[in-house]
């Protein structure tokens, strides 16, 4: 019964250690242009220029979970009395690290994205940041639908 709330707890600490892990950045590159694509905006406009950018190596958090749980068990076969809960914590925040930084070089290198900066017909310009530039060319009229650029 004890080791089992010792193990509750090491994965209470370790989930409130990566809680501020975590990132919701959907830029990757910065540009010097307005960015509009994060709110519901429409409009008609030219590509002024398509740029290639890697996405940040961001990490789900699956490796530092897993990594806890795998430090916070072999944490509690260490030691007695309150020096396994020590051994316990410890193990969860050690392998939430090492969880974390092996999740991080699998994806390394991130994913290549497109930043297509567009002149819009009211004289603005917003950039866009999209997994896709398919068939979107320098010169080519668009429209924005939705933070999306698209033919028109």
């Amino acid at each position: 019964m004890k080791a089992s709330r010792t193990f509750m707890a090491a994965i209470l600490a370790t989930s409130a250690i990566l809680t501020g892990c975590a990132s919701n950045s959907s830029q990757p590159y910065g540009g010097g242009y307005s960015s509009n694509s994060s709110s519901v905006s429409q409009g008609y406009g030219v590509i002024e220029s398509i740029q290639v950018a890697q996405a940040d190596n961001r990490t789900s958090g699956a490796g530092a979970i897993l990594g806890g749980l795998v430090g916070a068990v072999a944490g509690s076969q260490i030691g007695s009395g309150g020096g396994r809960t020590a051994a316990t914590v410890a193990g969860g925040v050690a392998g939430a690290a090492v969880g974390n930084r092996v999740e991080s070089n699998r994806n390394a290198g991130g994913q290549e994205m497109y930043q297509i900066n567009v002149r819009m017909d009211n004289g603005e310009y917003r950039a866009v940041t999209q997994d896709s530039a398919y068939d979107l060319r320098v010169g080519n009229r668009v429209r924005i639908v939705d933070g999306r650029v698209y033919r028109y």
